[in-house]
Formats: C-alpha cells, structure tokens, sequence
C-alpha cells in the first residue's frame, strides 16, 4: 500500500536521515527545483542528515560543483554519495589497465589519482563506460558492433552510471546503464557499484552515520528517488522505506493532469515487483 502524504513535513518525524538521489528529484541537469531543495534544508535543519545518494560517474566534488552551478544550495546535503565514487574500487582493483573510456572527456576525474593506462578498444583488458561518448545524439544501438568484438574477447565491462535514462531538460537521455544492458544482452560481463546495487548504500549509510554521530536505526532511514530501477529497487533491496517522486523519468505514466495516477503506480510497481511506501509527484516540504 503507497501512501499520499501532503508533503515531508508529514511524515518527517519517522526518520532521522534521507538518502536522496539527485537528477529527476533536486535537478533536470539544466534547472533544480526549489520546492524540493527547501523540503531537503527544512529535514536538514529540523531532523538530521541529507546525503545524496547519486548514479553520476564523477567524484563527490565534482557533483558538488555540478550543484552550485544549478544553484542547488549548500544548506540542502550534508554529504554525496556517488556511483563514481563507489566504482573507483572497482577501478583499483584492475589498474594499471588498460582500460577502453566510454564516456564524454567531463567524465574523465573518474580516474583520476588510479593510474590506469588508457587504450583503444582492441588493445583494452575492459572498459569502463560513463555514458554514451555523445549523450545528446548516441544510442545504445551505435555500440553494438564494437561491443560484439569486445565480447568475443571476454572483456569485462565495468558501468559507472547505472541509470537507463535521465531527464534533461525536457529530453530523456541515454546513461551508462542503456549500453550496459545491451553489453549483457550480448553476453557480457557487468559490473556495477551505483544503485539499485549495495556498494553505493554502504557507502551512503556510513557517510549518515558519521554525520548523525551515533549508530544508525535503518528503519529510521527514507530514502527519496524517482527511478523504478535504480532508487526503488535498491532501496527495496536493502529493506528501506522509500519515497516515490513520481514527476521524474516516469512522469509521463505516473502524473496526469489530475496529479497522481495511482492505478498507473501501482502497475508500474507491480511489473517490477517494487513497494513505494509513499508517494508525491514532487519532492515538497
């Protein structure tokens, strides 16, 4: 059963933390959202930490400069959670490479301080893919070929960003997660530390408890996101009341111009077997 609260004023007493994902919650990458930024400051200030917990491929102080360029205020987070972060282990772990770099060039502090040795595809141990070189105009499909060969070479291939897709402005675009999926689907092996995974919640429940200062009590944990596969499943996965903001990537099936459409909810749900203990269309005090 998915409650409606009015907004997190209501339900803000049962939790001591917020593990909030960022891109389709706080910004579009080309705008944030001042309800939400208020409605994180607010819990902040009257309840305890927010970490934001992200699928962006870069290091914690890039996002934070990523933030201050969106105008998303300091006082909104406590800390930064990122898949960037927790698949720099998964990096050390294979240096000194080489590595194929799928990814744009704003991605490349991912490796920094790793020294792994850059090569091109046919002379790689594995890739690691941020994202489409092009994410404005590539689509998983133009990778096909290269990943047939890179498959036949038994190429592990490690995903920075899980997400499928995010919300730029008002166009979806494709992420790291898109071609890992096809990289699978043609027998590939993945790895992935960023949600719906548990490397990236370890990461983000210890960054709480070191700002809370005590032992943290996970029932006492929300986690806020609007991603089916990524921000539900994983909260889901690691047994964490969530909240559904149902304005994001799936806006187009959960919000109507009556506001939620909760049938549409529930179905979409019960197709990939999640729970959503609340929902709001946006994130709001």
């Amino acid at each position: 059963m998915t409650d409606l609260p009015p907004g997190l004023s209501a339900l803000a007493d049962r939790y001591d933390v917020l593990l909030c994902d960022v891109w389709g919650v706080v910004h579009n990458g080309r705008e944030s959202f001042p309800a939400a930024c208020a409605a994180m400051a607010r819990f902040r200030e009257t309840r305890g930490p927010v970490v934001l917990i992200t699928n962006s491929p870069r290091p914690r102080d890039e996002v934070a400069a990523q933030l201050d360029a969106l105008s998303v205020p300091r006082s909104a987070w406590t800390e930064i959670a990122t898949s960037g972060d927790a698949t720099r282990a998964l990096l050390a772990e294979r240096a000194p490479g080489p590595v194929w770099k799928l990814g744009p060039d704003r991605d490349e502090p991912l490796y920094a301080g790793l020294g792994l040795a850059a090569a091109d595809l046919d002379q790689a141990a594995f890739i690691c893919c941020t994202g489409p070189f092009d994410d404005e105009n590539d689509e998983p499909e133009d990778y096909r070929a290269r990943f047939q060969g890179a498959v036949a070479r038994g190429l592990p291939f490690v995903c920075a960003n899980p997400d499928i897709v995010v919300q730029r402005g008002d166009k979806l675009i494709y992420c790291a997660g898109a071609l890992a999926q096809l990289y699978e689907s043609l027998g590939g092996e993945v790895l992935t530390a960023g949600k719906p995974f548990p490397a990236i919640y370890h990461l983000a429940t210890a960054l709480a408890e070191t700002a809370l200062g005590r032992p943290l009590d996970m029932g006492r944990v929300l986690c806020v996101g609007d991603g089916l596969p990524t921000d539900i499943r994983g909260a889901n996965a690691q047994g964490l009341d969530v909240l559904f903001v149902a304005a994001g990537i799936h806006a187009l099936e959960a919000v109507g111009a009556q506001g939620l459409n909760m049938p549409a909810i529930g179905d979409l749900l019960r197709q990939e077997g999640l729970t959503a203990r609340w929902a709001m269309a946006d994130l709001v005090w």
